[in-house]
This record gives structure tokens, sequence and C-alpha cells, in this order.
């Protein structure tokens, strides 16, 4: 997958099970190995977390399915607030 890293911004987060997980904001760069470490995510959907004013979260480029229209994420049951988005 290649890209401009400009074109990430703003782009919209879900996970393979079709849950919103929210909109990047920033992307994390490990300039000696010129590679994407993980994409910070902002506007995050506030059902996913227990934590109150919990306003970011980077998920790891290994997790990450496709980038396109929107980015998509391998889904990870229990990875968030427990009881939801674990089943479809």
């Amino acid at each position: 997958m290649r890209t401009q890293i400009t074109e990430l911004f703003g782009l919209a987060i879900y996970t393979e099970k079709s849950v919103f997980v929210g909109e990047v904001e920033d992307v994390l760069i490990d300039v000696d190995s010129k590679k994407m470490e993980s994409l910070v995510v902002g506007k995050l959907n506030q059902e996913l977390v227990d934590i109150k004013n919990y306003k970011g979260l980077k998920i790891p480029f290994r997790i990450i399915r496709a980038i396109g229209d929107i980015v998509l994420i391998r889904h990870l049951p229990g990875a968030f607030k427990s009881g939801n988005f674990d089943e479809v």
C-alpha cells in the first residue's frame, strides 16, 4: 500500500466488522527505518472506550488492512470497551 501521508489526514477508520473507530489525525513515522509506525486517531468513537475525555488512540501499522477512501483495520475483539463490538 503506497500513498502520500497528507492524503491520510481526515480519513475515517473502520474495523473489518464495520465499526467506526475515528478519523486519522496524525501519522507517526520511524525516521530511521523510513516506515510508518502508526496512525493517530482523532474524533474517537466515544462508545469504544470507558475513559471520559479520552481523545486519542494509536493504530499500529501491522493491523491496517487497507487504505483507500477509508482506512480499514483488523477487528480486535476485546480491544475496546468490554461487551461492545465483539460480535456481529
